[in-house]
């Protein structure tokens, strides 16, 4: 299995743009689409954003150290006036011409429950970040392989039109030859020549589709679109198991969901909201302790030659609120109402996977029933299309006989083909409706 896939020639080199034209299987698609996805990483940022705010919610509990200096330079200097005929002078200057203060503040958290409430939320917040990221990465692996069978299916679609034609191309040239032989009617070389000229549009309609659909399946890897991709890999059967009872998968899929494991923690992490704000109504008792130094100078004095006598103090600060304008009962019940909310759309997603289960499973078994159908039709349909060429060639089979066996032949190619692809397509669903990682899929494939 080839797994290089490079994006962007290099001018000149002519050895570089031959590697990159490198075959492409389904898992080389899947892992350079985790690789590039624009939507995988974004939902990478967003994890590495809750990482962060869990640090910032630490912030609460851990001390706080600010240190401060402030430099002030008098301008006008500051006066004390005295009461005129005491013998004293009218005014007293007070202030120096440069002053100074340095301080160090240390703050520290001892009793907050609103705090720790809010680093337990942080926490499941995370765990949150993690599901909502395997939830994205799901649904980008699931439509990559999707684009992948569309890709795959337009080009063996392609394929029978071109045997098709390719039919029709050797029963005109066996038309022709019997028309001079006078065995044929001028009317079959005719009807010949439409049969293989009607099928021109299909062809072309065809030759669209295998461009759109490797187009879309470069922007679903979420690489450039002028990329040079060969797929390697082909339509059929996987190794994949799956239960065939619906109350078996139903319970994978509740055990295993990202989506519904990210509601179930969203309702703790609301409770958790709810134990925060609760918690304001506690007191907060906090230690603080202050260092400080300052001094003041008049401009005649070197400030090395200044003095800068040393303060400290320490205490215990105590926060109780009395009465918050009812602010804390109202967030409560909006974060309880929040919570509620949240519990119902778990449990209409927990429906909704029990009906998305069942019918993705219904439909992968009715896809392996079609494979089985349309296997033996096929070979039914070649061997009726031999027999009626063989007895048109020898002159005892009509055109219009021929032509029933060539349509009824190429449909049931094409319906074995969309068999194939609509079991690919439905087993990727079922994978996904049943909440399997990435590494499980890899496993069974």
């Amino acid at each position: 299995m080839l797994t290089f896939l490079a994006f962007g020639f290099p001018s000149g080199m002519q050895a570089a743009a031959k590697e990159e034209s490198r075959a492409l299987s389904l898992d080389d698609a899947v892992r350079i689409g985790i690789e590039k996805s624009r939507t995988l990483e974004i939902a990478r940022l967003d994890r590495d954003m809750a990482r962060q705010k869990i640090r910032e919610t630490w912030s609460s509990v851990l001390p706080q150290i600010t240190t401060s200096f402030t430099y002030t330079r008098t301008l006008k200097p500051s006066v004390l006036l005295f009461p005129p005929g005491q013998g004293l002078p009218s005014m007293l200057e007070t202030s120096s011409d440069n002053s100074g203060r340095a301080s160090l503040d240390v703050h520290q958290p001892l009793f907050n429950l609103s705090a720790v409430a809010g680093i337990k939320a942080a926490g499941i917040v995370r765990r949150m970040s993690e599901e909502a990221y395997r939830n994205t990465e799901a649904a980008v692996i699931a439509d990559i392989k999707i684009s992948y069978f569309d890709a795959l299916i337009s080009k063996e679609q392609l394929k029978l039109i071109e045997q098709s034609i390719a039919r029709w191309e050797e029963s005109r040239r066996d038309t022709r030859a019997m028309f001079r032989q006078g065995v044929a009617a001028d009317i079959d070389t005719l009807k010949a020549f439409l049969s293989v000229e009607n099928l021109r549009p299909d062809l072309l309609q065809a030759e669209n589709r295998v461009v759109t659909t490797m187009t879309k399946l470069k922007n679903a890897m979420g690489i450039q679109a002028d990329s040079s991709v060969v797929l390697s890999g082909k339509l059929g059967l996987s190794s994949a198991t799956f239960p065939r009872e619906i109350a078996a998968a139903y319970r994978e899929a509740l055990d295993a969901r990202p989506d519904l494991r990210l509601l179930d923690l969203q309702v703790k992490a609301e409770g958790e909201k709810i134990s925060s704000i609760r918690a304001e109504r506690f007191p907060v008792i906090s230690a603080f302790g202050k260092l400080e130094s300052q001094t003041a100078f008049n401009d005649n004095i070197h400030p090395s030659d200044s003095v800068w006598p040393v303060s400290s103090s320490v205490g215990l600060q105590f926060t109780l609120p009395i009465f918050t304008g009812y602010r804390i009962s109202s967030q409560v019940e909006q974060a309880r109402i929040a919570q509620l909310q949240t519990r119902t759309r778990a449990e209409e997603l927990r429906a909704n996977i029990r009906a998305e289960v069942e019918v993705k499973l219904l439909n992968f078994s009715e896809s392996q029933k079609r494979i089985d159908v349309q296997n033996k039709t096929i070979s039914v349909a070649e061997r009726s299309y031999k027999i009626s060429l063989l007895r048109f060639r020898e002159g005892i089979g009509s055109r219009l006989e021929l032509t029933d066996a060539e349509l009824q032949l190429n449909k049931a190619k094409t319906n074995y083909l969309q068999a194939i692809y609509d079991y690919l397509v439905a087993s990727t669903q079922l994978e996904k409706a049943l909440g399997r990682s990435r590494a499980e899929v890899a496993s069974q494939g």
